[in-house]
C-alpha cells in the first residue's frame, strides 16, 4: 500500500458514493486508474460494499456486546450459531478467557435478554460478560479523512 491507495480508501470510507471524477478531483488521480484500483481492491481490499444503519430509527432499541466462554466441545456450534444468528450484527473470535465477542441487535432488552437465556439453555457457556450499548461515540471511521491517509504509512 502506498499513500495514494491510503487516499483512495480514505475517500471511500468518508463517503463510498462519491463519483469516480469527484474523487480524482480531490486525489489528482485519473478516473482510469481509480477505476482499475478499485476493480483490484474487490474481494481483496475490499471485503464487502455495505451501509451503515442507525438501528433505533428502525426500531432496534437494545444493543449489547456480550463476551462468551465456552465449553471446548461446543465452541465450534456457537461460532456457527451466532454466524447465523439474524440478530447478530457482528462476530469476533477474541482470547484472554474468552473465546467469542458479538454485537447484538433487538427490538428491546426482554427480545436480548430471551435471547441470552436461550443461548445458555442451547450451550454449555462457561462465563458471561454483557455489556449493553448506551450511545454510538464512534463507529466507523478508521482511515476515513482523507487528508491523513499519509499518518497511517507512519505508525
Amino acid at each position: 500500500m502506498n499513500i495514494k491507495d491510503l487516499e483512495i480508501i480514505a475517500n471511500l470510507r468518508s463517503d463510498a458514493r462519491m463519483p469516480l471524477t469527484a474523487m480524482s478531483r480531490r486525489t489528482n488521480i485519473p478516473v482510469s486508474t481509480l477505476f482499475d484500483k478499485l476493480r483490484a481492491y474487490k474481494g481483496n481490499v475490499f471485503l464487502r460494499h455495505t451501509t451503515l444503519i442507525d438501528f433505533e430509527k428502525l426500531g432496534f432499541h437494545a444493543r449489547a456486546n456480550v463476551m462468551l466462554r465456552v465449553d471446548r466441545d461446543a465452541r465450534e456450534e456457537v461460532r456457527e450459531y451466532l454466524s447465523k444468528h439474524k440478530n447478530i450484527n457482528t462476530v469476533f473470535k477474541i482470547n484472554n478467557g474468552y473465546d467469542f465477542m458479538f454485537e447484538s441487535v433487538f427490538p428491546n432488552i426482554k427480545d436480548l435478554e430471551d435471547f441470552l437465556w436461550l443461548l445458555d439453555q442451547k450451550f454449555k457457556i462457561l462465563n458471561r460478560e454483557v455489556y449493553y450499548i448506551v450511545e454510538d461515540v464512534k463507529k466507523e471511521c478508521f482511515m476515513s479523512e482523507p487528508g491523513l491517509a499519509e499518518s497511517y504509512l507512519n505508525q
